[in-house]
């Protein structure tokens, strides 16, 4: 009987070095397959928790697919995993939606005290990933995932979302100003509005838009406060002179870390926005932003090549032990001047003999990136190549 209890221990203890080698093994499967299909959290999800809550979660299919096939071709026990594939099978079919309020705050995790990671704007289409205790985390236009609550978004199923797609819209294009229960400002306002937010037209009524929510609710918008948006859109044109046009009426608006919208921007917030009122979507942070576009070559800090509406990009550069990183962007309007928001936007120079010289931003310069001749390429979307707009969320998961 003892030789029996000894040898099933041994078996036991077999067995679970077994188990420990396979984790070990398949925790580094893991990172090689988050490092190649999801190396930047802030477009993808690949996360896991392979010794307390257990859990993998994923929304990029080949990578779930591929940690399958290991699983079954290294026979790793994971009966007690929660391996899911995003969107989320809790969702039953709502995995679109559209947001609701004029600027949608997105957390960078399920909290109302989290960092404000980024904003979306009324109208903006969203891919619905899961949810947690009313908390959705959604993915934006520019790719962006965040958390949002319940109240920033309206849920929908493909179908409900086809057909606001496939709607007629209006964009507000005030900076400033609300919708209204009746067809005067005197009536009781239905919300706030801010420059870019989408709704769908119902019909015109004198001197009134008639339009819809996202979760149906109904207002009316002064029509000398918004466009047509297939008629906005026809005549959106990135050009130098609207760029620093729209940027100029950004002055003197306070700095607000994750903020996109005329409440309020962080450096990359205010040259996304100022794009996306021209009808050019960038992609969300600095860091992001400096992959995009043409180079304009700066050599020896010879700014002579540059052109109105070009973007300029600081931070630290590359040293010996450190990586280069790039921590701001602004607008160049000429003359060695840029339009940039920190603190507020405001309009600070790169000529040393210039009163509103930053010595600061000067040192920190890094390069910069020509957009307006790279429309359509990569991480430069116009409202109509963007495939969030034209009802594609899933197309090419």
């Amino acid at each position: 009987m003892k030789l029996v209890s000894i040898s099933f221990y041994f078996f036991l203890t077999i067995l679970t070095i077994s188990q420990e080698y396979k984790m070990n093994n398949l925790e580094q499967f893991l990172s090689e397959l988050k490092l190649k299909y999801a190396p930047d959290k802030r477009t993808a999800i690949l996360e896991y928790d392979l010794k307390e809550n257990k859990f993998i979660k994923t929304d990029r299919k080949a990578a779930y697919d591929q940690l399958n096939n290991f699983i079954k071709e290294n026979n790793v026990d994971v009966s007690d995993f929660n391996i899911e594939l995003l969107p989320s099978e809790k969702l039953k079919g709502k995995i679109y939606g559209v947001i609701n309020i004029s600027v949608a705050n997105l957390r960078s995790i399920p909290k109302h005290s989290a960092e404000l990671s980024t904003q979306a704007l009324l109208g903006d289409p969203v891919k619905v990933l899961e949810e947690n205790d009313y908390w959705f985390r959604i993915q934006t236009s520019d790719n962006y995932i965040a958390w949002t609550d319940d109240d920033g978004f309206h849920p929908m199923t493909k179908t409900e979302f086809d057909e606001w797609v496939n709607s007629e819209k209006i964009i507000y294009t005030n900076d400033f100003g609300f919708s209204f229960k009746e067809k005067s400002k005197k009536s009781i306002r239905v919300s706030d509005l801010v420059a870019g937010n989408i709704l769908k037209l119902l019909s015109e009524e004198e001197d009134y838009f008639k339009a819809q929510y996202p979760d149906g609710r109904i207002a009316f918008i002064p029509k000398d406060e918004a466009q047509l948006f297939d008629n906005w859109l026809s005549n959106a044109k990135a050009d130098q002179d609207n760029i620093l046009e729209t940027a100029e009426r950004f002055m003197g608006l306070p700095y607000l870390w994750g903020g996109t919208s005329l409440k309020g921007v962080d450096c990359s917030g205010f040259t996304k926005t100022v794009f996306r009122l021209n009808g050019v979507i960038l992609q969300r942070d600095a860091s992001q932003q400096v992959n995009t576009g043409e180079l304009v070559e700066t050599p020896e800090k010879d700014f002579s090549k540059l052109l109105p509406g070009d973007l300029l990009f600081f931070g630290d550069h590359a040293k010996e032990g450190k990586k280069e990183r790039i921590t701001h962007v602004g607008i160049y309007i000429g003359n060695g001047e840029f339009i940039h928001s920190s603190g507020k936007v405001k309009i600070n120079s790169l000529d040393p003999k210039a009163k509103n010289f930053s010595k600061f931003r000067y040192n920190q310069f890094i390069r910069a990136k020509r957009i307006l001749n790279s429309i359509d390429t990569y991480g430069i979307n116009t409202f109509k190549s963007n495939k969030f707009y034209n009802g594609d969320l899933y197309e090419t998961e």
